[in-house]
């Protein structure tokens, strides 16, 4: 085939980057309550699966973009274009 790309085409365009069988929103949880756990040991360890276990149990249920909508409300993520989470009127 003249001028074909070696490149493979993906088969699901929307389809979320995934490093092993975590998705990046869970891989970067994965990391932190490892980092953690690794630090502090002990009960730490038991924390790092329960949050995991928990979160990954949590975001099955809920739609995409889960973790940024809990970042927004708990006042650590700005949304551009978007008005602020405790604003009780807006006007276009």
């Amino acid at each position: 085939m003249a001028g074909s790309s070696s490149r493979k085409f993906p088969q699901y365009l929307s389809r979320p980057f995934q490093v092993l069988w975590f998705e990046m929103d869970e891989l970067a949880i994965f990391l932190f309550t490892l980092t953690v756990a690794l630090v502090y040991g002990g009960l730490a360890w038991i924390a790092f699966v329960a949050i995991q276990y928990a979160y990954i149990r949590t975001k099955r249920q809920k739609p995409r973009g889960f973790l940024k909508h809990l970042l927004y409300v708990g006042g650590l993520l700005r949304m551009r274009n978007c008005p602020e989470y405790f604003q009780q009127e807006f006007h276009e």
